[in-house]
């Protein structure tokens, strides 16, 4: 098959197609036999002519108003698109296509148009492109900067930590020293009641030899005085003067034996008054030291109680309130310490000075054992110990289902799916087992009217009725219920209502 083109524009600016290809059979040119639809080789005029002179053939001889007006653009047209005519040949006929002006413009027009729409269209790929490669730095630099942040946490979190356990390992550094002078204190207390008993017993003693010193010179006076008389009056009697002689050997050995026993008694005295002395020093010294360590147990004990107090006050909670309750709860368990009594001078209606700073120490060491209580009890640690992600606050928000406005009630943690949740306090289970919305849910009710949720899980490990305590493994991390994809729903109720969980694990950073 041949294909083949030619137009030629007469003065009338009509275009008619020259004469056609001729096929060549041997030595002798032969005209293109010629079907239904094909060009003949005449001209366009004489087919004109022959179709007008036979009958039935040219139609109508009025064209339509439609019709003109086609002929008339077409004619516009032909100035600047003539008429073509595409021929096809093959070995024994040619055929051939017509394109009018029109359908070349609307041609033309089709492909402009085609162009112009791959422009506009590769325009709004390359910004969309664009725009997308911007968004996606964004994204990557925004996701840099939050594990950047996190990272920071975590290094935060860990020298938190650290500080805990070294303010734990000073708490129990200074309970030790507490025990170690309170053993001190009473071995002393025994010295100083031995000394006394001793210091009694030389007074006693004392006593008992003055006593004795003054009937031997009354004896001695009476003697003296029965000598001044006898010899007067009783010079003549020898018997006598024997008993008054035998009398007078007797005091002077008395006397004797009594300025002996005095000498003895003052040096024991002398050594008496300078044990007193001493003991006076050791008591001084014994004092001193007793108030630096007073002094050391009221900083510890201060910079202890402090951060505890300050825990809970941040999470909300009614100090006072809970440490009523833990009272209460654990008076008939040992409750708080007895108060010290340095007193051995038996019962007196007045306590002294150090009793009542002893007493004042171990009230506040009773108060710091049961903050310590009381925090085993309250949640104040994350339920998570492995690596996880902070995917949505405590809050309102844009839902992740329906993406309206709601409020979410507890806090998520993303992280691999089986990942171990943990018990944050002690408590009892009332929940375990599917909750609508919720999924695989635990509940787990607390003292001081505390509840926390796990949500989401893929597992529970505990059942209605356990007792758990804090760091108890309860279920393992999933996507049940409605969600989107892995997580835990940690939720913490007060009184029924909820409350941000990041309270209390903020509050406790610094302390647990």
């Amino acid at each position: 098959m041949i294909l083949e083109a030619e137009t030629r524009c007469m003065p009338q600016k009509s275009c008619d197609a020259v004469p056609g290809p001729l096929i060549n059979s041997g030595n002798q040119f032969e005209k293109a036999a010629i079907g239904e639809g094909s060009l003949p080789s005449h001209s366009g005029d004489l087919l004109r002519k022959q179709g007008a002179g036979r009958p039935g053939i040219g139609g109508q001889r009025d064209r339509t108003v439609k019709a003109r007006i086609f002929d008339r653009f077409n004619s516009a047209l032909e100035r600047w698109l003539p008429e073509r005519r595409v021929f096809l040949r093959t070995d024994t006929e040619t055929r051939f296509v017509r394109l009018t002006p029109a359908t070349q413009l609307a041609a033309i027009s089709g492909i402009g148009l085609f162009i112009v729409w791959s422009v506009i269209a590769t325009a709004f790929l390359l910004v969309d492109s664009i725009g997308s490669g911007n968004l996606r730095e964004q994204a990557r630099r925004e996701q840099l900067a939050y594990e950047a942040r996190l990272n920071t946490l975590s290094a935060e979190r860990d020298s938190r930590a650290q500080e805990a356990a070294a303010a734990h390992a000073r708490f129990a550094q200074a309970l030790e020293r507490i025990s170690q002078m309170q053993t001190t204190i009473l071995a002393l207390e025994d010295r100083r009641a031995e000394l006394e008993q001793g210091i009694e017993i030389i007074q006693a003693t004392l006593r008992e030899t003055m006593q004795e010193r003054d009937k031997a010179r009354a004896l001695a006076r009476e003697a003296e005085a029965r000598l001044a008389s006898s010899t007067m009056t009783v010079r003549s009697e020898l018997d006598r003067a024997r008993e008054v002689e035998g009398a007078v050997d007797f005091l002077t050995s008395a006397l004797t034996t009594t300025a002996l026993e005095r000498d003895e008694v003052a040096a024991r005295a002398r050594r008496a008054r300078q044990m007193v002395d001493e003991l006076v020093l050791e008591t001084r010294l014994i004092q001193e030291r007793n108030d630096r360590i007073f002094q050391q147990l009221e900083d510890a004990v201060t910079i202890s109680l402090t951060p505890l107090d300050k825990m809970f006050r941040n999470a909300g909670l009614p100090t006072e309130h809970i440490l009523e309750t833990i009272r209460k709860g654990y008076s008939g368990q040992g409750g708080p310490l007895t108060p010290l009594s340095f007193s051995t001078m038996g019962a007196r209606s007045t306590p002294d000075p150090d009793t009542l700073r002893a007493n004042a120490i171990l009230s506040q060491l009773d108060r710091m054992n049961m903050y310590r209580i009381a925090a085993q009890k309250t949640p104040f640690v994350l339920p998570i110990r492995n690596a996880f992600r902070f995917t949505s606050g405590y809050g309102y928000r844009s839902d992740p289902k329906t993406g309206g406005r709601r409020l979410h009630k507890g806090t998520d943690f993303a992280a691999a799916h089986g990942t171990p949740i943990y018990a944050t306090a002690d408590g009892v289970v009332v929940h375990a087992g599917w909750s609508s919305g919720y999924g695989r849910l635990v509940k787990i009710r607390h003292a001081f009217g505390i509840e926390t949720r796990y949500a989401h899980m893929a597992k529970i490990r505990v059942k209605v009725g356990d007792r758990v305590s804090r760091g108890d493994r309860i279920g393992d991390m999933g996507s049940s219920g409605r969600s989107t994809g892995t997580h835990l729903h940690y939720e913490i109720r007060v009184n029924g209502e909820p409350v941000n969980a990041m309270k209390f694990i903020k509050a406790a950073q610094d302390v647990l």
